[in-house]
């Protein structure tokens, strides 16, 4: 009779302990708000359960920016269920920074510097003299 041997050792029991992170070639990560986070909040981070999910994705970023040089990365869950990954050392670009800040709520009650004026006369001087 054809014994087959396990696939798995016997001590060591199988879990889903890897997901799927999408990095670009600036050590960015593909975040949950859609635009590139910088990893130091893994929280921030779309992860995928499977590779092929992780791929589609990439494919689609890369159609619309073609100097996109990404790749997909299997990466531990830490206890808190966050992927364990190195945040980048090359900094995002300002707009994206913003972007980020503004979805955290770290900008909560700034206002513009002329909000509270009409548009029709936002920035415009006073052409009357005053006495």
């Amino acid at each position: 009779m054809l014994k087959l041997a396990p696939s798995q050792p016997q001590d060591s029991p199988i879990a889903m302990t890897e997901v799927f992170v999408i990095r670009n070639q600036h050590g960015h990560y593909w975040g949950k708000s859609k635009a590139w986070v910088d990893g130091s909040q893994p929280r921030l981070v779309v992860r995928t359960r499977h590779r092929d999910e992780a791929v589609n994705t990439l494919f689609e970023l890369s159609s619309k920016d073609y100097e996109l040089r990404g790749d997909v990365l299997g990466a531990e869950l830490s206890e808190r269920g966050e992927p364990v990954i190195e945040p980048s050392r090359i900094p995002l670009p300002m707009d994206a920074a913003a972007d980020i800040a503004e979805a955290a709520g770290d900008v909560a009650g700034k206002t513009a510097p002329d909000a509270g004026q009409d548009a029709s006369t936002r920035g415009v001087q006073s052409a009357e003299p005053t006495t």
